[in-house]
């Protein structure tokens, strides 16, 4: 369609006639391809083989085929080797202590490191992010955990191999399959693998971009929310109580509950050793912290910890002599291979889809993070592809569900990580403890593990000192951040994200519902127009209002743009006309009793017939009406046609209204929705590529047609 459609007369007429010729820019004729043709295109497209096409593909899908042919070893080997060591260093007592919230025994959770090092290794994308046991994603696991274990007869920690299975998992005899934490094992790597599923199939259908709709506020108050969670679930640890983990809505408030009725079967050995290690490690974090600059690599105090907890536990007799829980014997080597459980996959689908879109979320968050810190690119649908098959393979191997840790992707990055190298040394330092160090952790106390969960959550529970400022920046986003912190914390988990996401959603509804309706003036001679209430020494256009409404016109904002319009012009069109209908009324009644009366009366009442040429208001100053459209990115059916109702009824009431700076997209809605008439020329003239042009035009057009006067 051509530009004079949206614009004004062309310059010949413009020369007879007199006004105003504005700016015209010829738009291209789009060709309309067939859909069939269209679709007959992609699957040729897609379809098409060739062995650079193989190449690209198989590439794509391995980076590391891509990446280690160039791998420059002198510059890289280095930090390489130097950042793997030390996050798998960190990944020993963390991979021990996590397992313990995923409700799964420790062995399980290097498992979990190790496979997850090697795999992302070869299929991610990111040069720095660290990826294996993330918090947030062990605590739902855990919770999945408990739940089927209680539905399967499992009813506390402390039933564990004389325990039997209750739905369906015994055999003929109803003797038992499996103890209690083979089955616990047999949840998780469920979950694991239904997680992965949604994963990959997700980056098969290429929606990377979903992330997009997880803002930093909400993910930040959700991790924080889920941070609480998994520090009042520790709590029992740290005083040695038995407790099993509540379930349900509000299990937070079920769990403080049940601890302080409990408080009276505190076991003071465990209670004083987590004291004396929370004596310890918060402040030789907060060291970490503070000389990060200076140091070279974080001192690995958590591995000290351990190892002396470790020592103080088995030499003092702490199980035998006080009661205390300790981890309990951890073998070495790998176990045989062993499939998902496919009857439990109906039970935890919905459980593994929202810890999939956390899990990928946090992932492809942390990977651009990253990558545009140090200038490269990342690929959002293959890293769902990598953390999908860190999931889905090792779930083989009963592993639980992974993804990015912050805390370890910088510490990656501190000490000198370059490639994706790094993730293989740290899976040969993992390597090394299940091949010969792990039965050495039988006497570690579990409420140090517990304490080393607490001191990691660190640095999510200081996001509560944040507040204030985040309020003062933006108090949208700090609103969405204590909506999802309070329902992740308080009601439920899962519940938190889902509540998080449609508070997102509602907030960018209402900011189109709330949109800002400006009255414009020029600054000067240049061709800027901006808000008269906002600056100073704008001018009003005589005879002519600027208007701009500032968000999308559709179904939802359609009659408060209406409404703010009308407000802000002071000329409410319809209920002008209604007043105009009842002084019309008002009129011809008294001319009827002017009639009936006779005489002169009659006379001068036949003389005073009603006019039917409009008149404004005696406020009114203004002959045209000028909407500038630049900050409406689109319009929808109901937004084509609020503007052409306030179109026709401002006409009606002797008032020209006129778009300017339309983009592209809006200009096809309005001729797609019938905005232009399809006979009159002159009626076309109602759309201008800059206000001046509009302004200009309005002008010259009432003074040519000697209304300006009259209507002013």
């Amino acid at each position: 369609m051509m530009a004079q459609e949206y614009c004004c007369a062309s310059a010949d007429e413009g020369a007879e006639s007199g006004p105003h010729v504005p700016f015209v820019l010829e738009r291209r004729e789009k060709v309309e391809e067939n859909w069939r043709t269209a679709v007959s295109h992609q699957l040729k497209k897609q379809c098409t083989c060739s062995s650079e096409r193989a190449k690209a593909q198989v590439l794509g899908f391995v980076p590391i085929l891509k990446w280690l042919p160039r791998y420059q070893l002198k510059e890289w080997i280095l930090g390489d080797i130097m950042s793997g060591l030390i996050v798998g260093i960190l990944l020993v007592p963390q991979s021990i202590a996590y397992s313990l919230l995923a409700g799964q025994d420790p062995i399980y959770g290097l498992y979990t490191s190790f496979f997850s090092s090697i795999i992302y290794t070869l299929l991610g994308t990111s040069r720095h992010i660290s990826v294996g046991i993330f918090g947030v994603l062990c605590l739902l696991v855990g919770q999945v955990v408990d739940r089927e274990l209680a539905l399967a007869g499992y009813i506390t920690e402390s039933i564990r191999n004389n325990a039997t299975l209750g739905l369906g998992m015994g055999n003929s005899t109803g003797g038992p399959v499996c103890d209690r934490s083979c089955y616990a094992i047999m949840v998780g790597t469920t979950v694991t693998f239904t997680a992965g599923v949604y994963q990959v199939l997700m980056g098969l259908l290429q929606v990377g971009f979903v992330s997009v709709y997880l803002s930093d506020s909400l993910l930040s108050g959700f991790a924080t929310g889920a941070s609480l969670t998994i520090l009042t679930s520790q709590v029992k640890y740290l005083l040695g109580l038995e407790l099993p983990r509540a379930q349900g809505w509000g299990s937070l408030v079920k769990t403080w509950v049940s601890l302080f009725q409990n408080l009276g079967q505190t076991n003071l050995c465990d209670l004083v050793t987590s004291m004396v290690c929370l004596a310890v490690l918060v402040p030789t974090k907060e060291l970490n912290d503070r000389f990060k600059a200076k140091l070279k690599a974080p001192i690995p105090f958590e591995l000290f910890v351990v190892i002396a907890a470790t020592l103080a536990s088995h030499f003092g007799h702490f199980e035998e002599e006080y009661g205390s829980k300790v981890a309990g014997a951890i073998p070495t080597g790998f176990l045989p291979p062993q499939l998902p459980s496919w009857s439990l996959i109906p039970n935890v689908a919905v459980d593994a889809f929202s810890i999939a879109i956390v899990g990928f979320a946090i992932t492809v968050s942390l990977s651009e993070m990253f990558a545009k810190k140090h200038g490269y690119v990342v690929d959002p649908n293959q890293e769902m592809y990598a953390i999908g098959f860190c999931n889905i393979l090792p779930s083989f191997f009963r592993c639980f569900t992974t993804s990015a840790a912050l805390t370890k992707t910088l510490v990656k990055e501190s000490t000198g990580c370059q490639t994706q190298m790094s993730g293989l040394v740290t899976a040969l330092v993992l390597l090394l403890v299940l091949l010969v160090i792990s039965p050495l952790f039988y006497s570690l106390q579990r409420c140090v593990l517990a304490v080393i969960i607490l001191v990691n959550l660190r640095g999510a529970l200081l996001k509560f000192t944040d507040v204030p400022r985040m309020w003062r920046v933006n108090r949208l986003d700090t609103a969405i951040w204590l909506v999802t912190m309070a329902t992740s914390a308080l009601i439920n988990t899962e519940l938190g994200l889902l509540v998080g996401v449609m508070v997102s959603a509602f907030c960018v509804l209402g900011r189109t519902q709330r949109a800002q309706a400006l009255e414009l003036g020029r600054a000067g001679h240049r061709e800027l127009y901006e808000d008269l209430a906002s600056y100073k020494g704008l001018q009003s256009q005589p005879g002519v209002a600027i208007f701009r409404y500032e968000a999308p016109i559709y179904y939802a904002n359609q009659s408060l743009f209406k409404k703010a319009l009308y407000r802000c012009l002071g000329l409410d069109p319809v209920k002008e006309k209604a007043r105009r209908r009842k002084l019309e009324k008002h009129r011809r009644k008294q001319e009827e009793v002017a009639m009936t009366t006779g005489g002169e009366g009659g006379t001068k009442g036949k003389e005073k017939e009603l006019t039917t040429k409009v008149f404004l208001p005696n406020q009114v100053n203004f002959h045209s009406v000028v909407i500038d459209c630049s900050p409406v990115l689109f319009l929808d059916t109901a937004g084509v046609n609020a503007l052409k109702e306030v179109y026709k009824d401002y006409k009606e009431n002797g008032v020209q209204v006129f778009l300017a700076q339309c983009n592209t997209s809006v200009l096809e809605s309005l001729n797609s929705g019938g905005y232009y008439p399809e006979k009159g020329m002159g009626e076309k003239e109602r759309v201008f590529f800059t206000i001046s042009d509009a302004v200009l035009y309005a002008q010259s057009l009432s003074s040519q047609n000697g209304d300006c006067d009259t209507s002013c």
